[in-house]
């Protein structure tokens, strides 16, 4: 055992750690080591570590990670020899598990149900210039990564977090455009007044006691824009228009009471 085992500070634990990885395993390694000590603190005394902070950390690790086995047993290995040298009195080891259950959604990204979709042409198109624009980005932060990662200090490489977390943004999205693409639907418009209201309809109300005209386009979840007239198919408003013709009256219950509105025009 080391003579000073129980004055041990995390930040010099990590470093020492590190030193005796092989070199195919020390970038991994310093990423993953980077993010523990910034959790407990650098300066912390490992001894001074419960296994309640560590089985708290363990949930913090996001179970959609495909290198989370990797991450975990490097943290594994780094309490073993903390355990082995003396550093900790407990075997921390024991209380680092891998999450069961659920996976939470990763930030930024949103779940993608699994029914086909219904797009209008313009929607369409944008999400396809935005897939355009975000594949150009990519090449550029693997290159700010690579630059961040030659820098071998593990302790102070923020450039490095802030490009990988940038990194798993866009290709969470892209991931995501790509998926709406492949089950989408494109809209086409029609010549004729539609008999009844569909997704990708204009529709004009009036409403029954006001007398007051609106406009609304209605459209899939993903391209509402009320600042353009745009709502939700989903939407209460949008629930009660699907599948009604001109001249209908439908009802829409608020907090305020009930608003009546006669559906006056159907278009494209």
């Amino acid at each position: 055992m080391d003579s000073d085992n129980s004055m041990v500070k995390l930040g010099e634990a990590a470093s020492r750690f590190l030193a005796g990885l092989p070199p195919e395993e020390v970038r991994l390694g310093q990423q993953v080591l980077h993010q523990f000590v910034r959790w407990f603190g650098r300066e912390r005394c490992l001894d001074d570590i419960k296994p309640t902070e560590i089985a708290k950390y363990s949930d913090s690790i996001p179970t959609t990670d495909a290198d989370n086995t990797k991450k975990l047993n490097i943290i594994r290995d780094f309490l073993a020899l903390a355990r082995k040298k003396g550093w900790t009195k407990s075997n921390l080891t024991v209380h680092l598990k891998a999450r069961k259950g659920k996976p939470k959604p990763v930030a930024g990204i949103r779940h993608i149900p699994l029914e086909n979709i219904s797009l209008t042409r313009q929607g369409c198109d944008e999400i396809k210039q935005e897939l355009i624009e975000l594949k150009k980005k990519r090449p550029g932060i693997v290159e700010d990564i690579q630059r961040a990662a030659a820098d071998k200090d593990f302790r102070e490489n923020a450039p490095l977090d802030a490009a990988r977390e940038q990194l798993g943004h866009i290709e969470g999205r892209i991931r995501e455009l790509e998926e709406i693409l492949k089950r989408a639907s494109v809209i086409d418009g029609r010549a004729e007044k539609a008999p009844r209201v569909d997704a990708g309809d204009y529709v004009v109300l009036v409403g029954v006691d006001t007398n007051e005209e609106a406009s609304y386009t209605i459209v899939n979840p993903r391209e509402v824009d009320p600042a353009r007239g745009r709502i939700s198919s989903s939407s209460p408003l949008g629930k009660a228009i699907i599948g009604r013709s001109c001249g209908e009256v439908i009802e829409i219950t608020v907090p305020a009471g009930t608003l009546r509105y006669r559906i006056e025009k159907i278009g494209r």
